[in-house]
């Protein structure tokens, strides 16, 4: 049973607090959360005060994916903000090790999330340090982007990675999820896919979070 986790930069803000209570009545098994910074990617999202408020409500685990440079000055941020897993982009940690250990040592698991354009070759050294991996299948930092196809024979040679290291790495993919590209990516190996506009945008959002569930 794969896991769900909405990705809440496509819901609707101005009844946060309704769509969180949604996805803690839903089948969905995380909150993900996308913090941006306007640098790393060309966006900003919200910042830890709103993920305080969706923590006060949220009764699922955050699962928070830093999309932004100098993750390692914000890891105690996550963990007062209530973030239960962490990930942090390959992409943008100097020291990836480092990181990891910092976001570990602050209780939380830790993750390490893929550009479309990054091998997973990449990780070959720290993948059994990670609890999950974070596989883009958009460009980050928009929601509601096309599909990259590339993303489903990746899944597969992290999941080949992931065996041949004995690790035990989840991966989770995040981008253009739907029924139709979730049920290839799970067929791939993938644990976890996120789900933002797919969710948000359909007329039954609990409904469409039980389509995904049942892949």
């Amino acid at each position: 049973m794969s896991i769900i986790s909405p990705s809440v930069l496509a819901c609707d803000f101005a009844n946060i607090q309704a769509e969180v209570e949604m996805i803690n009545k839903s089948n969905a098994d995380w909150f993900h959360i996308d913090i941006m910074d306007g640098v790393f990617v060309p966006n900003i999202s919200f910042g830890f005060p709103v993920m305080k408020a969706i923590a006060k409500h949220a009764t699922k685990p955050l699962d928070v994916h830093l999309m932004i440079m100098n993750p390692d000055n914000y890891i105690t941020h996550c963990k007062d903000a209530g973030a239960e897993w962490v990930t942090v982009h390959y992409e943008a940690c100097t020291h990836l090790h480092r990181t990891i250990q910092l976001i570990k040592a602050n209780g939380m698991k830790a993750g390490v999330a893929l550009n479309p354009h990054t091998p997973v070759s990449v990780l070959e050294e720290i993948i059994t340090d990670l609890d999950l991996v974070l596989i883009m299948s958009v460009n980050p930092g928009f929601g509601g982007q096309k599909f990259i196809n590339a993303a489903i024979p990746k899944v597969a040679k992290l999941k080949s990675l992931i065996t041949e290291k004995g690790a035990s790495t989840l991966i989770e993919i995040d981008g253009g999820v739907n029924d139709k590209t979730g049920k290839l990516l799970l067929d791939a190996g993938a644990d976890a896919l996120v789900a933002g506009s797919y969710v948000f945008k359909s007329e039954n959002p609990t409904a469409t979070i039980d389509i995904l569930k049942a892949l």
